[in-house]
């Protein structure tokens, strides 16, 4: 799929929390149309994960609190399909046990179905509406039960401390939303999920207002997208900072994420201002039909050359 996560306002985050965030939970609710169709399943806590140990599509704990992953190590042809179809089996699975198997859209699952990926169904199916709050963590202590006297086995012990030798540090912009300042250890970078159109109308904070007013001119394209893009770099505007420098972007599961390299020592503090102002310049210059001047379509082919596509 394109767009796995169209439709749902938060679909800039899903991107970030299956592309390049590394930890990171929300909390799950489901839809009013699902629990009326299986009204068991009303008390049941759903925490969404960037990453479970051996990349598991999902665990069911003991006392029943699922956790759904989005990063795992085989993808079918819808990722969407495929978290749906992890979050019901876990729905219909005994505590303590892990979810495993090929994954909901995987190729030859779906050729047996008559209808295709139309048949399966999908994350933004079964969950309510409205933005997901994502917590972005430092490691993956989010792995073990919170419950007075757990204590992790010693197996389990070595793996989560294998895992949080790996955690680039992460933070989350308040700001404006889907943007993500991290520091891989080389240099230090900002990397900013942006909405496209045809995203969802519910309410709910998380950046869903942001989302809708940046496309409000219409369904948002990447071409426009990327004009606007264009725009402010031609006028020296694409900035996220002091010493920052737009570095090019890529494409993840249907949206444009750019990519800033910023000045050595820049917190994510630091990037909040800056980046409320570039927001507010982007929505305002989306929103302008004239066509591209000689210099800002120089600039456009630049943005369009330093973007690549992940998957």
């Amino acid at each position: 799929m394109l767009r796995p996560f169209q439709g749902r306002q938060d679909e800039p985050d899903l991107v970030a929390l299956r592309e390049f965030v590394p930890s990171a939970t929300a909390p799950l609710t489901l839809s009013a149309e699902h629990l009326n169709a299986h009204p068991e399943h009303a008390d049941r806590r759903i925490i969404l994960g960037t990453l479970l140990p051996q990349a598991a599509p999902a665990v069911v704990r003991d006392d029943g609190e699922i956790l759904l992953a989005m990063q795992t190590l085989v993808s079918g042809l819808d990722p969407a399909a495929d978290l749906a179809g992890a979050l019901l089996a876990a729905l219909d699975t005994k505590p303590g046990t892990v979810v495993e198997g090929p994954p909901a859209s995987a190729l030859a699952a779906v050729e047996q179905l008559p209808g295709g990926l139309a048949e399966l169904p999908r994350l933004a199916d079964l969950l309510d509406p409205a933005p997901l709050e994502v917590t972005v963590h430092s490691g993956f202590t989010w792995w073990i039960p919170s419950s007075e006297g757990t204590e992790p086995s010693a197996e389990v012990a070595a793996s989560l401390d294998r895992a949080n030798a790996t955690v680039v540090p992460t933070t989350r912009l308040e700001s404006v939303p889907a943007a993500y300042w991290c520091n891989p250890g080389d240099r230090l970078h900002l990397r900013w999920a942006l909405p496209l159109g045809g995203g969802g109308d519910g309410d709910g904070d998380g950046g869903g207002e942001s989302s809708r007013a940046l496309s409000s001119s219409g369904d948002l394209t990447e071409e426009a997208l990327l004009d606007a893009l264009a725009r402010l770099s031609a006028a020296g505007q694409l900035s996220v900072g002091e010493g920052s420098r737009f570095v090019g972007s890529f494409r993840a599961d249907g949206l444009v994420v750019p990519v800033w390299d910023l000045a050595p020592g820049a917190d994510a503090e630091s990037c909040e201002k800056p980046a409320a102002a570039l927001w507010a310049a982007l929505r305002e210059t989306v929103a302008d039909a004239r066509a591209l001047t000689p210099q800002e379509r120089r600039v456009r082919a630049g943005v369009v050359g330093r973007t690549l596509t992940l998957r």
